[in-house]
């Protein structure tokens, strides 16, 4: 929990600084800055929704696995709705994305503070620990707060606590298939390949 804590006021924190004639500059793909935030913000948005949820079993027992069995491609869901998606959290932050954000924050942390570790049922029914949610969460907006710093030249360093959490998950997805290469490019030996990605 420490860590989610720390990505996600980091990640607000990074979306005050963000220039106000800049949400409609290119953020990452066909996503503007303010699609990105959006998108970025469904972190925050999906653990208040799947707090709402009880699952019968647990059918996800780790953060690696979640992304190993949640994901677009096997839940067959269209990459244009994820984008879409996006583009909508994005207007949904409304005039003034940083109090939104802010207050997103606030709520989510209080949520899953009270909330204790319950088995909740995320995106296709799947019933998973919160504790083995939360470091998706951690690792997503870790990922996309360094898109947003990137695309506006902004300066950005993941706390500690919440950078260790997402490479460790990182490589524990990692390991299943694509662990040589990460471990040769980790350690000096190899460039991965163009547009390589665990996820």
């Amino acid at each position: 929990m420490t860590a989610c804590g720390s990505a996600a006021r980091a990640f607000a924190e990074l979306v005050h600084r963000i220039p106000a004639d800049a949400w409609e500059r290119p953020g990452l793909g066909e996503w503007d800055v303010r699609a990105l935030v959006g998108h970025a913000s469904r972190s925050l948005t999906t653990v208040l929704t799947y707090l709402q949820t009880r699952a019968e079993r647990e059918d996800v027992t780790s953060a690696a696995q979640y992304y190993r069995l949640v994901t677009p491609e096997a839940l067959g869901i269209d990459p244009a709705d994820v984008a879409e998606r996006g583009r909508q959290a994005g207007r949904d932050l409304g005039a003034d994305p940083a109090a939104a954000v802010d207050d997103l924050v606030a709520q989510t942390l209080e949520a899953a503070a009270a909330a204790g570790d319950p088995l909740i049922s995320v995106i296709g029914g799947q019933g998973i620990r919160l504790r083995n949610y939360l470091p998706t969460r951690v690792f997503e907006l870790v990922v996309h707060s360094l898109d947003i710093a990137r695309a506006l030249d902004l300066s950005f360093t993941p706390p500690p606590d919440a950078l260790e959490e997402a490479l460790v998950l990182a490589a524990q997805v990692a390991a299943d298939g694509q662990g040589v290469p990460v471990l040769m490019a980790l350690t000096g030996r190899e460039p991965l390949p163009p547009s390589f990605s665990i996820v």
